[in-house]
């Protein structure tokens, strides 16, 4: 049986002979409770070690001032300097040798002690301890929100305002294509610009610009048809620069392991922002008028930009409170590190991935936009919803997408983690963004009841959101420093396929059938899956 330690202590502790610093003793052995002092010469402070039958991860330290003691719990710094030495319970004396060791680590199970020197930093909230690459990331996120409330409140806002001005179906198409206007015109510029200056810049540029735009656009209809659709288009220039600033600021603060999981969360905040969009549009509507939809939704963005300014930056060199040990996370993370001052726009035309990239990206917004553009008159004229019922399915893709973007972020991370290369991570996911699809569709015309129907859309969706973690990652695999200029290029294609893919199923269905509709589209996802397993790669190609 052993007595506490207290009472086998017969001779005192000797001084320390280190003069001006604080001690506190950590014991590692899981034993009965001890306490004692040690008193270090020239200091009025005081250290006390515990131990429990349990391990601990805090210190407790007291400090005694005149009368008063004050107690605070720190965590055991990982950077400590550290004198060790070991408790022999049955001698009389206790050595403590002056080594100097490696920050501490785990000897659970052993009768050693540690003796921490230095002032032991009290513990951040959480807040505060939350990675500030996921910050950023959330930043943007909330960015994509924000595009989508704001560009899919026209599809609801129209139908009153084409009655309060008595707009034909011509003069409504005209103003919901007005928005591709400037859209198509700062992809590639919006690109070389965020490559240029920096991300946080241009992304914050386009949030207010196409926030103030948002907000106008009630002013503007009243004006007349020329300045609403003036404005549709300034809309469309600020939203035009979004993706490609986005890709610019992820390939500067997210390592590639990383990579897959950031791209899925913030293209899913434009899955949610078109849910939240079509949830509250008709609500706000409906209470307040039309106008209000424009003036709530584009006043949020305001409250975005404040939040942007203060805690984003184009890259982590730039952020004064960045931790070290996530800048060197980060900045050994095969991330963008150099800004552009040149584009090599032959270098970047001469190779195949890039191309591969162009071409996918077409084939796949093909599909991707028919499916969500005529996915209501589909519902309403083959399934025979109503206008009600209609709205409440098109939900139901979005949510599945944001959902499975999600899913094949973590999917594709956690093969780069195992060892799997990230070609052959990005030709797997791909190919399931564009297979999935195209056997889902090919099902739509033997299902026989308006649920299943409504299940292969949700399904289709769903499997096209693998492409997160494919083709729209490719981008930073391939030259992280021209991430921009690269999404830019392609995403102005897959812009061209949305309008003339739109465009063309109505020719389509004035001659043939939603059959005809399916099998082009399905024909361009096997297009895609071809040229993308051939010719694309997860490699740097651009340096």
């Amino acid at each position: 049986m052993h007595l506490p330690l207290e009472e086998r202590i017969r001779k005192p502790m000797q001084k320390s002979h280190y003069k001006g610093e604080h001690f506190s003793l950590v014991s590692r052995q899981s034993s009965p409770c001890l306490n004692f002092r040690l008193q270090a010469s020239g200091i009025n402070g005081c250290s006390f070690v515990s131990s429990a039958p349990y391990r601990s991860n805090n210190v407790e330290q007291r400090e005694e001032h005149g009368l008063g003691l004050s107690r605070r719990k720190h965590a055991q710094p990982a950077v400590a300097k550290a004198n060790k030495f070991r408790v022999n319970y049955k001698s009389e004396e206790y050595n403590i040798s002056e080594t100097k060791i490696d920050p501490l680590q785990s000897t659970e199970g052993t009768g050693e002690a540690i003796l921490l020197e230095g002032n032991l930093q009290q513990v951040s909230p959480w807040w505060q301890q939350f990675p500030k690459r996921w910050v950023i990331v959330l930043l943007c996120f909330s960015a994509f929100l924000l595009c989508n409330m704001d560009r899919v409140n026209m599809s609801i806002a129209i139908l009153p305002m084409s009655q309060e001005y008595n707009w034909n179906s011509a003069t409504v198409g005209l103003i919901q294509s007005s928005f591709f206007w400037g859209y198509l015109l700062t992809q590639i510029v919006g690109g070389i610009w965020a490559d240029k200056i920096g991300g946080k810049l241009v992304l914050g540029f386009g949030v207010i610009w196409w926030s103030i735009a948002t907000v106008l656009t009630p002013i503007a209809a009243k004006l007349g048809l020329p300045f609403l659709l003036i404005m549709r288009a300034f809309m469309g220039i600020g939203e035009g620069v979004a993706m490609p600033a986005m890709n610019n600021i992820l390939s500067k603060w997210i390592p590639v392991s990383e990579r897959s999981r950031s791209l899925a969360l913030v293209y899913s905040g434009m899955y949610l922002g078109s849910v939240t969009g079509l949830a509250f549009s008709p609500v706000l509507i409906q209470k307040f008028g039309w106008p209000s939809v424009f003036y709530s939704f584009g006043s949020l963005g305001s409250i975005w930009f404040v939040l942007w300014l203060s805690k984003a930056y184009s890259s982590p060199k730039e952020d004064p409170d960045l931790g070290v040990e996530e800048k060197k996370l980060i900045l050994g993370g095969n991330v963008s590190k150099e800004p552009v001052t040149v584009i090599p726009w032959k270098l970047i035309l001469s190779k195949a991935p890039v191309w591969a990239l162009i071409i996918s990206h077409f084939c796949h917004n093909w599909g991707t936009f028919i499916l969500l553009t005529w996915m209501p008159t589909y519902y309403n004229q083959v399934l025979k919803f109503n206008l009600t019922e209609s709205g409440l399915f098109c939900v139901l893709p979005w949510l599945t997408m944001a959902i499975f973007a999600n899913i094949g972020g973590w999917i594709a991370d956690t093969l780069v983690s195992k060892g799997l290369s990230i070609t052959s991570v990005r030709k797997i996911m791909q190919s399931v963004g564009f297979l999935g699809p195209a056997f889902f569709l090919t099902q739509l015309s033997h299902v026989r009841t308006p649920a299943m129907a409504v299940l292969c859309m949700a399904c289709s969706q769903g499997s096209d959101a693998f492409s997160q973690s494919g083709l729209y990652s490719n981008h930073q695999d391939i030259g992280p420093r021209y991430a921009g200029v690269l999404l830019g290029l392609s995403n102005t294609a897959g812009v061209l396929a949305g309008v003339f893919g739109t465009a063309a199923t109505g020719y389509i269905l004035q001659r043939g059938s939603w059959d005809d509709v399916f099998k082009v589209a399905v024909v361009l996802y096997i297009i895609g899956t071809l040229v993308w397993n051939i010719f694309s790669t997860g490699e740097k190609v651009l340096d």
